[in-house]
C-alpha cells in the first residue's frame, strides 16, 4: 500500500467503521468511527454523482468500481484531484455489509500513471482498512506469504510488521489448525468467506491466545484470486473476560471471586452444617434466594424439600393458612384440607423471603411457632411439629424498622442467629466479567446462539454503571441483548437505550425524601405509568405490592 492512500470503511448506511490516518489528514478530523460519512461534504457535482453510483453498485450488486477520477474537498474546504476505488465489504455469510473507499491525492490527472491503479487491485492496499480499529488484520498472497500486517495484529501477536511481512502465515501464528482445518485455506479452496471461526494460536512469547477469526478471499478486477484477508479478535485479552477454560468463579451456583464474595463462600459450609436460623439481608436482586438454596444444598437436610415463600406476595388474610395450612371448611373457599408451607418443608428448609413485610399480628404467630417448634392448621386442633430449618431474607433496612417498632425485636433475634449481608453489585464490580461470562454460557444454551464476548465499550459501560437492580438487572440486560444480537459479539446497539437505563436509575422512590408530597408524586407517576395496576407500580418503585399499599394508606391515598 502506498503511504498516501486514504482508506475509509463504511457500513451500508454510510457510517464510518474505520479509517486510515491519511483519510483523516486529507478529509479532516471529523472522519472517525461511529459518525456518518459526509459524502456530500467531500464531493460535489459530477464527482458526487459518480461516487454515489459506485457505492450503490457495491452495496446492491457487490461489484467494485476502480480507478475512478474525481475531485474531493479536504478538511479546510479546498478541492484536490484524486483517484479512488469503491469495493464491497463482505461480512457474515459473505453478504455485503458496507463499502471500502480507497483514494489517493494526485496533482493532475495527467500525472496519474498505471501505478496509481494499483490501489484498486493490490491486496495489500486493504491491509490498512482496519488499522485504526481493535481487530487484527493481515493479508496473504496465493503462496501463503503475508503481504500486510496491521498495528492491532502486531500488538496481539507480538510480531512486528517487519518480522511478519514475507513470512508464511503459519510461521507467525503457529495455530493448531495450520496443518488441518485452516479457515484461510478453506476460504481460498472454496472461494467463499469463513466467518466466526475459533482458532488458538501462540504469540511470539509462546503464550496461548484464543481468537475469533473471519476470512474473505481477495480478487483483482478480472475476478482472479490473488490472496485472502483475515481479521481476528483476541477474546481473552481484547475483552478482558476470563476464559471459559479457567476458573468460572462459580460456587454452589453463585458467581463471584471478589474478596467480599470469597468471605461469604468461606462461611457457607459452616453455616450449612448447623441448624441455626439464617437472616440474609441485601438489596433486591443481590441473590438472596440463591444463597438460601446454597445453604440448603450443603446442609445435612439437602435431600429434603426447599420451600420458598414470598411473604409480600400473599394476601394478608391468607398468610396464616399459607404458612400453617387449613382444614376443610375453616373459611369460605376452603373446600378441602391443605398442608401449609411449614408442613410441606418437613425434613428440609423453608425460605421466608421479604419476611420484614409481615404485619405485626403475623409476626407474633411466626414467633410463637419458632419458639414452640409446633403449629396447628387453621380450623384444626391437631398439633404438628415444625421440622424444617428456617432461612429468611429482606431487602429492607430492618435495623430502622426495629427503631420504628414496625418489626418485633424478639422475632428479629430468632431469625438472625447467623446474619449474612449480600453486597450490591456496585460494591463488587470486579465480579461483573465473571457474571457476564456466566450469562453468556447460560443464554447461549437457552437461545441457541454462539455469543462469545462483549465489545469493550459494553464491558466498560457495565463496569461504570451503578446497577440499582444488581445481578438481576445485569441478567435481564444480557437477555435483552440476546434478543437482538446476531453475531458473536454483543455491541452497545444491542443493549436497552441509555434513556431506559436512566429511567431505571430514577424509577425508585429517592432514599432521602424531603416531604410526603414528593413521595406522593412518585407514587402517582408510577401508578399512571402502570395504568393503575398496583403490582406494576410497585415494581417500578422497587418495592412489594404490600409496601406500596402501606405507603399509600399512610399518605391517605387509599
Amino acid at each position: 500500500m502506498y503511504a498516501g492512500d486514504g482508506v475509509v470503511a463504511l457500513d451500508k448506511e454510510l457510517t464510518v467503521m474505520g479509517c486510515s490516518r491519511t483519510a483523516r489528514r486529507l478529509l479532516g478530523r471529523g472522519i472517525r468511527p461511529g459518525v456518518p460519512f459526509p459524502l456530500e461534504g467531500v464531493m460535489k457535482g459530477l464527482s458526487l454523482t459518480q461516487a454515489k453510483d459506485a457505492m450503490h453498485t457495491a452495496i446492491t450488486r457487490g461489484a467494485p468500481r476502480t480507478g475512478v477520477r474525481g475531485q474531493m474537498i479536504d478538511g479546510e474546504g479546498k478541492r484536490f484531484s484524486c483517484l479512488y476505488s469503491v469495493h464491497p465489504l463482505l461480512g457474515h455469510t459473505a453478504k455485503v455489509i458496507g463499502v471500502i473507499l480507497v483514494f489517493r491525492e494526485v496533482k493532475y490527472f495527467a500525472d496519474a500513471t498505471e501505478e496509481d491503479n494499483s490501489l484498486a487491485s493490490s491486496p495489500s492496499s486493504l491491509g490498512a482498512v482496519f488499522d485504526s480499529l481493535p481487530e487484527g488484520v493481515f493479508t496473504i498472497d496465493t503462496n501463503w506469504r503475508i503481504t500486510s500486517f496491521n498495528q492491532a495484529a502486531e500488538q496481539m501477536t507480538g510480531f512486528s510488521r517487519k518480522e511478519a511481512l514475507g513470512k508464511q502465515c503459519r510461521d507467525i501464528f503457529r495455530s493448531d489448525l495450520c496443518e488441518r482445518g485452516c479457515p484461510m485455506r478453506q476460504a481460498i479452496e472454496s472461494g467463499s468467506a469463513k466467518m466466526d471461526q475459533d482458532v488458538r494460536i501462540l504469540d511470539k512469547g509462546g503464550a496461548k491466545l484464543n481468537l475469533l477469526v473471519n476470512v474473505s478471499v481477495l480478487r483483482n478486477t478480472d475476478g482472479q484470486l490473488v490472496g485472502a484477508v483475515e481479521t481476528f479478535r483476541c477474546l481473552t485479552d481484547e475483552y478482558h473476560l476470563p476464559s471459559l477454560a479457567d476458573k468460572t468463579g462459580l460456587f454452589q451456583g453463585i458467581v463471584g471471586q471478589s474478596n467480599v464474595m470469597r468471605r461469604l463462600f468461606q462461611m457457607l459450609p459452616d453455616v450449612a452444617a448447623s441448624e441455626a436460623s439464617v437472616l440474609l439481608t441485601g438489596e433486591s436482586g443481590t441473590g438472596k434466594e440463591i444463597f438460601a438454596r446454597a445453604i440448603h444444598s450443603l446442609s445435612p437436610s439437602s435431600k429434603g424439600p426447599f420451600v420458598a415463600v414470598n411473604c409480600s406476595a400473599i394476601a394478608e388474610s391468607l398468610i396464616e393458612a399459607e404458612f400453617f395450612g387449613h382444614e376443610k371448611g375453616s373459611f369460605t373457599g376452603a373446600d378441602q384440607s391443605r398442608a401449609g408451607r411449614f408442613e410441606v418443608a418437613k425434613g428440609g428448609t423453608i425460605f421466608l423471603d421479604e419476611v420484614a413485610e409481615l404485619r405485626p399480628e403475623h409476626q407474633v404467630k411466626l414467633l410463637r411457632v419458632l419458639e414452640q417448634k409446633m403449629f396447628e392448621r387453621v380450623g384444626g386442633t391437631k398439633t404438628i411439629p415444625m421440622e424444617a430449618r428456617v432461612i429468611s431474607a429482606t431487602n429492607l433496612d430492618i435495623t430502622a424498622m426495629l427503631e420504628e417498632r414496625t418489626f418485633r425485636e424478639d422475632l428479629y433475634y430468632r431469625l438472625r442467629t447467623v446474619p449474612m449481608h449480600l453486597p450490591p453489585l456496585r460494591e463488587r464490580v470486579e465480579d461483573i466479567p465473571l457474571l457476564v461470562q456466566h450469562f453468556i454460557r447460560m443464554f447461549n444454551k437457552k437461545h441457541h446462539k454462539e455469543v462469545r464476548a462483549l465489545d469493550p465499550k459494553v464491558l466498560n459501560f457495565f463496569m461504570e454503571y451503578h446497577w440499582p437492580g444488581n445481578v438481576r438487572e445485569l441478567e435481564r440486560v444480557m437477555e435483552y441483548a440476546y434478543v437482538f444480537v446476531k453475531g458473536p459479539v454483543i455491541m452497545m446497539k444491542h443493549l436497552p437505550t441509555i434513556e431506559e437505563f436512566a429511567a431505571k436509575r430514577k424509577s425508585g422512590i429517592p432514599q432521602e425524601i424531603d416531604d410526603e408530597a414528593s413521595e406522593r408524586r412518585a407514587i402517582l407517576r408510577a401508578l399512571e405509568k402502570a395504568g393503575g395496576k398496583r403490582q406494576e407500580a410497585a415494581n417500578l418503585l422497587g418495592m412489594s405490592r404490600t409496601s406500596l399499599w402501606r405507603r399509600m394508606k399512610s399518605l391517605g391515598m387509599c
